[in-house]
């Protein structure tokens, strides 16, 4: 597959944005537990609280928000995932050994591909998928179920 981004769309950072109603607990999540880089920090501006983490630098960003009193979430979806696309088996295992080691046991997954190339997941305070994945999609194969390295894979459903 071809790389091509439109000249007009001159992009020079993304970022995805959600709200949470337990803002505490997903900041402690991602920023302690998981250690992403927070770029961004805001108590009470306009009556927003807010984060911006750095995935993994700045070019790619997720925001949580909290406004005002914490509205009731639904338990989200199993698709709604953040995939961190890791270096390796290895890589993989110090993260979800950290995350263990701070309280947070894998769960399964609704969606067969991540278990089928080796992912790990782990759910956040809110509900959402962390796919951890040992190798980086559109730079490595995929690795196979027990049989190492193998051809591309499948695209992420």
């Amino acid at each position: 597959m071809t790389e091509i981004w439109p000249e007009h769309l001159l992009v020079g950072a993304v970022r995805f944005a959600r709200p949470t109603g337990r803002f505490d607990d997903v900041l402690a999540f991602y920023r302690d537990d998981l250690c992403l880089p927070v770029i961004a920090l805001w108590r009470d501006h306009d009556g927003y609280d807010g984060v911006v983490f750095g995935l993994p630098g700045t070019a790619v960003q997720m925001e949580i928000t909290q406004h005002g009193t914490p509205p009731s979430v639904p338990e989200p979806n199993p698709e709604n995932q953040l995939v961190l696309y890791l270096r390796g088996p290895g890589a993989r295992d110090a993260v979800a050994a950290r995350l263990a080691e701070r309280g947070h046991q894998p769960v399964e997954a609704a969606n067969p591909y991540w278990p089928r190339y080796g992912a790990v997941l782990f759910k956040d305070p809110d509900g959402w998928m962390v796919v951890l994945a040992p190798w980086v999609f559109g730079q490595e194969p995929a690795p196979g179920p027990s049989l190492g390295p193998v051809g591309p894979p499948d695209p992420p459903p």
